[in-house]
Formats: structure tokens, C-alpha cells, sequence
């Protein structure tokens, strides 16, 4: 099983990143922030507009270690690719499946089969421990249309079919999610979801994970071979990662949104965190981005058992096992994908 190395987080706005022997060096004009071996390092994301060297960027590559540009305020800029691993037949066997419709629908579904059940999960995981506090009837109810949408996305083979559901599904469970906030209520209101750009605390956490958990996926499909770009429900675009989009939508409820409603419940994250900018965009400020990542570092390393595998691992290794189940499908070592569940 593959080992879950450390994420640098790069967050003073004026520094530049650069390569020193095997170790990653970081400037802040001529005086010298900090030191790391790169060889510990799985991920680097740099919130700075100075960005990095070419030589570091080219020995990231090279160990296939992620690295992304956001800007100092937190919207995505860029991901640093290099060259093509695993299988090239794996690849064009990839291409195929998306090119057909009634194919890769098989794949598309069993992902949002794991999204709509590990949604279910969330709602279920409330109840279980704050029926008290909650709207438990609006809750059960919600828990009970996503339980019977399951079966009608296994009998699906339309991708139009398909993403309709889904998105009645999403729909619904958004509809409750404000009944998960048990604490901070003023200060967190959640009415609809909305981006580009978020409006309100809760969609940018969301946005901001969600972001963060796509560049994951993208690692991990492109780790395991598979172009994280060409995807089976997402649709083509230019520079979207269309096949990351499809693998993080079953991770979703479980890695994103649980771990948003715990920052905002146990008083994490606060109102002091966030700033609005002219624009009515909502975005974590430089301390909410310190919270945001320490406490995400520590859940990925959180261990458990995973529900196909039946192994432990580390939270951070889940994007990693999926994409790894999903290249052995295409590969034909495995009949069909099976979508991560949990409970």
C-alpha cells in the first residue's frame, strides 16, 4: 500500500519556492523561511504569486509529487503536469470507455451511486448522534427519498438520465444541510449552494475543500496512470479535470462535507476567519486558511478501514485506493467499480 507522505502548505504571499540539492527552499526576498526534503512531500500548494522555480517544479514532476498555484486569496490558478505514468494502453482503453456513452455510463453511475449513499450516510450519522438538536422528521425524510433514488441510479443507462438524478439528489441533501450545523448558527447559514464565486461562509468551505479534494483526485488518477482530464459523466472541457470530478464526487459527503461540518460544530473555523470582497465574494481569510489545513492534515492521517478492501489506511490514501480500483476495472482485473460506501 502506498504511504501517505506530508502536504506543504505555502502561505506567505511574497515568498518564492526553489530547489536546493533534494531539498525545497523557500525565500522570502533574500532571508531564508524555511527547508524541506522533498522526498517527504506527496503534495505542495502554494498560495503566492512569485510561485516556484523551474527546477523545482521539473524534480516535482519527476517524482510525480503535486504541486498547485492558488492565488494569495484562495482561487485556483494552476497544476503542474509531467510526464504520462503507467500503461499507455490503459490510457487509450480510458479514451475509449469515455467516447462511448453506454459504457462509460456503467462507471458514472456506480460513482454517484457512492455519492447519493455516502450522503444518506451524513444525514443517518446526525441523527444517530444529535437527534435532539435536530429536525428529525425533515431529516428521516430526506434520508429515505436519497435510499430510494439508489436503485433507480443502478437501473439508469442514459448519462442525461443519470445526471439528472443526481442532481435532484444533490438538491435534496443540500436541502437539509443546514439542519447538520449544530453550532455558530449565526454565523453559518447555509440556503443554497452557490460558486463562482461563493457568497456566504458555508459555500466557501465548501468550495475551498472541494477544491482542494479535486487536485487530490487528480494526483491520484494521474499516479495510477489515468489522465485525470478525460472523464465519464463530467463532459469534456478545457482544462477541467473532468475524470477528477467524477472520482471526488463519491468522496464528497464523507471527506468534505463531514469534515466541514465538524470545523464549523466544534468552533474550528469562526465568522473571524473569512472576508468579503467587493465583489460579494466570500473566501477564508490567511488564519482561516491555517485552520483550514492543519486540521485537514490531521484528518487525512486518521486510519480506517476500508469498506471493499477491507484494509486499513489512512483517510488521505482513499483518493489514491479509488483511483487504483478504477484503473483495475478498465484494465478488466475487476468486473465492475466498486464506489467507496462508508458507514
Amino acid at each position: 500500500m502506498r504511504k501517505l507522505l506530508n502536504t506543504l502548505y505555502v502561505m506567505t504571499e511574497n515568498c518564492y519556492l526553489t530547489l536546493e540539492g533534494e531539498n525545497i527552499v523557500i525565500l522570502d526576498g533574500e532571508k531564508t523561511l524555511g527547508r524541506f526534503p522533498l522526498h517527504t512531500l506527496e503534495n505542495i500548494i502554494c498560495f503566492t504569486y512569485k510561485g516556484t522555480s523551474p527546477a523545482l517544479m521539473g524534480a516535482c514532476v519527476e517524482r510525480n509529487t503535486g504541486i498547485s498555484f492558488f492565488s494569495p486569496r484562495g482561487a485556483f490558478l494552476a497544476r503542474a503536469v509531467g510526464k504520462e505514468y503507467g500503461n499507455v494502453l490503459l490510457r487509450k482503453e480510458q479514451y475509449r470507455i469515455s467516447d462511448d456513452d453506454d459504457r462509460s455510463v456503467l462507471y458514472a453511475r456506480n460513482m454517484i451511486i457512492g455519492k447519493v449513499f455516502n450522503s444518506r450516510w451524513s444525514i443517518e450519522r446526525t441523527l444517530r448522534d444529535h437527534a435532539y438538536r435536530v429536525d428529525a422528521g425533515r431529516l428521516k425524510e430526506i434520508s429515505n427519498i436519497l435510499y430510494n433514488t439508489l436503485p433507480k441510479i443502478d437501473n439508469t443507462l442514459k448519462k442525461d438520465e443519470l445526471r439528472g438524478i443526481e442532481g435532484k439528489a444533490a438538491e435534496q441533501y443540500f436541502s437539509v444541510f443546514n439542519e447538520m450545523i449544530l453550532n455558530q448558527k449565526e454565523d453559518f447559514v447555509f440556503k443554497t449552494r452557490n460558486r463562482r464565486p461563493p457568497t456566504d461562509n458555508i459555500n466557501a468551505l465548501l468550495s475551498f475543500a472541494y477544491t482542494i479534494l479535486a487536485g487530490d483526485c487528480a494526483n491520484a488518477l494521474s499516479g495510477v496512470g489515468l489522465d485525470p482530464y478525460v472523464g465519464f459523466m463530467h463532459s469534456d472541457r478545457p482544462g477541467r479535470a473532468s475524470l477528477a470530478l467524477d472520482l471526488m464526487e463519491e468522496l464528497r459527503p464523507v471527506l468534505a462535507d463531514r469534515f466541514i461540518l465538524t470545523l464549523i460544530n466544534t468552533k474550528a473555523i469562526q465568522a473571524a476567519h473569512f472576508e468579503k470582497q467587493k465583489d460579494g465574494a466570500v473566501l477564508l481569510n490567511d488564519d482561516g486558511r491555517k485552520v483550514f489545513f492543519n486540521a485537514w492534515q490531521n484528518h487525512k492521517r486518521e486510519i480506517i478501514t476500508h469498506p471493499y478492501l477491507k484494509e486499513k489506511i489512512e483517510w488521505g490514501l482513499v483518493p489514491h485506493v479509488q483511483a487504483l480500483l478504477l484503473a483495475r476495472v478498465i484494465r478488466k482485473d475487476i468486473d465492475e467499480y466498486p464506489p467507496f460506501l462508508w458507514k
